[in-house]
């Protein structure tokens, strides 16, 4: 099976209740992770590269490893660009074999969103690639990508329709209370997403495929085992992960996943140099933090996704 674009998986998707996990990559290890844990459970999966980790590892390396990984597991596999920032870029990887770009203009005033957007989804359908929209800020650190919390703003859904209408997206990625990075809230602060704004979403856009950003549950045990063996992390507040399931049941068909991977990584190799100190063959330690990865995967598409069976 080539390496898809999402059109059919969101379908499905939408039409079954459940989400598509888009996990960020940039190494082999953390793709062969993800890889593993969608192979047994038998679950679609979004592979994404953001701006940052294509300068780090290099277009081609990752292309061939998404290539490989689909080649090896039988999956529908989509690769997709997180975060583009400009239709050069958006171009690029499209040229280069992606089959799913984001264009972000959000941080554009709404017409010059608009018209960045349907020039790269005017290219990108003449290339079979899908594209990705979004309307609304989210606040967070994250890559490339770096909004305050006094610059966030959530979607207007006054906007959605007219939005998907003239740039011809085939997905939006909207704000209703998810955040870059992973610390997402103020330790007491309560996180709580804005089901009123998906749901006058989706009455606009009826089974349209919705994306939420910024959606890592940040999972406490990881970042217990970084702060046990030497990291000195504060306490990190995610999303709960009923509230993702929730939105998965909706019409959110994509989930992006990346603070959870980094953290899984992190402490999968700082555990074993920490308990290992005499060992420096990075096939080692780069093999434990594969497994947590691995685990993290799993448990999303079990507990969040509800993709398992679905490929």
């Amino acid at each position: 099976m080539p390496i898809v674009n999402t059109k059919e998986m969101f379908k499905k998707a939408y039409e079954g209740g459940y989400a598509i996990g888009a996990f960020n990559v940039n190494n082999m290890e953390i793709v062969q992770g993800i890889i593993a844990a969608c192979k047994e459970l038998n679950s679609p999966v979004i592979l994404q590269v953001s701006g940052g980790a294509r300068k780090y590892a290099h277009h081609a390396y990752l292309y061939n490893m998404v290539k490989a990984a689909e080649e090896e597991s039988g999956l529908p596999i989509a690769l997709h660009l997180d975060h583009g920032n400009s239709f050069e870029l958006c171009k690029d990887c499209i040229d280069g074999g992606f089959t799913s770009v984001m264009i972000d203009g959000s941080h554009l005033p709404y017409e010059e969103n608009v018209a960045l957007t349907k020039k790269v989804v005017d290219y990108a359908h003449a290339h079979g690639v899908t594209v990705e929209g979004e309307l609304g800020q989210l606040a967070g650190i994250e890559d490339e990508v770096n909004v305050s919390a006094e610059n966030a703003s959530y979607t207007d859904p006054d906007q959605v329709q007219d939005f998907v209408t003239r740039t011809g997206v085939d997905s939006l990625a909207i704000a209703i209370g998810t955040s870059h990075g992973a610390f997402k809230f103020k330790p007491g602060q309560k996180p709580q997403l804005r089901f009123d704004i998906l749901q006058e979403v989706m009455d606009r856009l009826p089974g349209f495929p919705i994306v939420l950003h910024g959606a890592s549950s940040v999972m406490p045990e990881y970042v217990a085992q970084i702060n046990e063996f030497g990291g000195q992390m504060a306490d990190a507040i995610g999303i709960p992960e009923d509230m993702l399931r929730q939105a998965a049941s909706m019409a959110v068909c994509k989930i992006n996943v990346d603070s959870d991977l980094r953290l899984a990584l992190t402490a999968g190799i700082r555990k074993h140099l920490a308990e290992n100190p005499g060992h420096f063959d990075p096939r080692q330690y780069l093999a434990d933090g594969r497994a947590n990865i691995a685990e993290v995967v799993s448990h999303k598409i079990k507990n969040v996704l509800g993709s398992e069976g679905k490929a």
